[in-house]
């Protein structure tokens, strides 16, 4: 590498880090948000403006003083209930339901016996396309994609005589650059982005609707776009791999320290016995759930002749459930639980990282309560939605997709955190694309933000595993820096943000539903 590039690297990566410091926490800045909110509405109390409503019908808007007495003791009243734990129809609950199940699969063991088991069977010749595919896969429990399948990436790679940093590449694109795409309906990620996509549609009158009228399952919003997603990104991140990313580190030395051992990851029988029963429960819950999808739970028609489909009310439930029965199965077969209150430290162990979580929603959804019963967050989207109108881009919906996805990628350099940015993002992008153009519904902003959001994580260092896996990479090759790991990520980000723009344009295009 010449010195010029080294240098424009550093430099880059100086800039990145930077920026990244000076802006402060995604807490801080709703903190200062509300406080800037409340203030702006007592500047600006009475102010009236005109949009229209669904029907084309003129709507008048006022904005409230919320430092009004009335509005004060409105604040108070609503800070704990309404504008946070029963925010958006309890939201917050929704998203803590799921991390239950999810936490009790991955702390028997599960996620890192099966990326053990899959990762170590695999053909030479497949190597690239499966690393990546598990890569996505594993985005469901994160930790375990990050720190058991980069590094066994690595392994696998050294054991064949090549360079580690090839594996390690590939895994890291599938499990950071297609953090979104996932086989799995109902994650994690599908909830945080659905639930709050309907939060903040709803709370500026936006109607929660598909392109077609229909209205949105928000964990299951995406489901389509993703599954497809999956296998798209999966063949991108192998070509990448096999064309630019190979060739070039095939050229340069490593080193396999002595103590590493590739049978550190082998797995063991108590494992395999534990993905045995884990196995039988999987296919016992399943039938479970279809038994109350046919019965309790199955679809009918209410009185006012619309129908209803429960189970679909309930996945969140469902998908905790399949979780809960399969990594409960995997525990007790591998001994790692011995007895319940071992899958109740399990649950109380993945609670524990959501504590960050409860203090970030309630600043953010106080915030977003103002918004909408100040009449704030109508007139910031409608002085949004009149200057891209008059810049002509309603006539060019395309358009309006791809900036948004050029711009959340740009921010997610500097901003990390998934959730943080959804809060910033979402609540101002929604409605105020729906109002340039109805053909924007929530679902198709919110796939934005996943395509953009996902693409740009492999080559910042605010994304907050890219420290611990360049410390990963640094055992083959000591003297690896930030640039040289961002240069060798870089390839897969463009590709993975150009091919998945691309699919979610021929989606819209085509009229293709994005989930169900």
């Amino acid at each position: 590498m010449s010195s010029s590039n080294t240098e424009s690297q550093k430099g880059f990566i100086a800039f990145v880090e930077r920026v990244g410091k000076r802006i402060p926490d995604p807490v801080i800045i709703f903190i200062y948000f509300l406080v800037g909110a409340l203030l702006l509405t007592a500047l600006i109390g009475g102010l009236t403006f005109e949009t229209y409503g669904a029907g084309g019908e003129p709507v008048v808007h006022e904005i409230r003083n919320m430092l009004a007495s009335e509005n004060v003791v409105w604040l108070f009243d609503n800070a704990l209930l309404a504008n946070w734990l029963g925010f958006g129809g309890g939201v917050l609950g929704v998203i803590l339901i799921v991390m239950l199940g999810v936490g009790i699969a991955e702390h028997s063991g599960l996620f890192a016996a099966v990326l053990k088991k899959v990762s170590r069977g695999l053909p030479v010749k497949w190597l690239p396309l499966f690393l990546v595919f598990i890569g996505i896969m594993s985005s469901i429990a994160t930790d375990a994609g990050y720190l058991i399948l980069i590094p066994l990436a690595g392994l696998l790679y050294a054991g064949l005589g090549k360079n580690p940093l090839i594996g390690m590449a590939a895994a890291f694109a599938g499990v950071s650059a297609g953090f979104s795409a996932n086989l799995i309906p109902a994650t994690p990620i599908d909830v945080i982005i659905g639930v709050n996509a309907q939060v903040f549609a709803e709370a500026q009158g936006v109607p929660f609707v598909n392109a077609n009228g229909e209205p949105l399952t928000p964990a299951t919003m995406h489901y389509y776009f993703i599954l497809v997603s999956t296998f798209v990104l999966a063949t991108v991140g192998a070509w990448v791999t096999l064309k630019f990313v190979a060739p070039r580190l095939e050229q340069k030395e490593f080193t396999v320290p002595e103590e590493l051992k590739i049978s550190d990851f082998d797995v063991t029988p108590e494992e395999n016995r534990g993905l045995r029963a884990s196995g039988v429960a999987l296919v016992l819950s399943l039938l479970a759930v279809f038994g109350l999808a046919m019965g309790p739970l199955a679809p009918y028609t209410n009185e006012a002749g619309q129908e209803v489909t429960p189970y679909l009310n309930n996945v969140i439930l469902l998908i905790t459930f399949v979780f809960a029965t399969v990594g409960i199965a995997f525990g007790v077969a591998s001994g790692k639980f011995t007895s319940m209150i071992d899958v109740v430290k399990a649950m109380v162990k993945q609670m524990d990282t959501m504590g960050y979580i409860l203090v970030l929603t309630f600043f953010c959804y106080n915030f977003l309560g103002v918004l909408s019963y100040s009449g704030l967050g109508a007139y910031i989207t409608y002085l949004g939605a009149t200057a891209l109108t008059t810049l002509g881009l309603q006539s060019y919906p395309v358009l309006l997709l791809l900036g948004f996805v050029v711009v959340t990628a740009i921010i997610n350099i500097f901003v990390g955190g998934l959730t943080s940015k959804w809060m910033l993002l979402g609540p101002i992008f929604i409605p105020m694309l729906y109002m340039v153009n109805p053909a924007m519904t929530p679902d198709l902003v919110a796939a934005a933000f996943r395509v953009a959001d996902s693409a740009t994580n492999i080559i910042t260092p605010m994304m907050s595993y890219a420290g611990i896996i360049l410390a990963f990479m640094r055992k083959y090759n000591p003297k690896l820096s930030f640039g040289e790991m961002i240069a060798m990520m870089l390839p897969y980000s463009i590709a993975f943000m150009v091919v998945w723009s691309i699919l979610l344009v021929i989606f819209f295009s085509f009229g293709i539903p994005l989930g169900f």
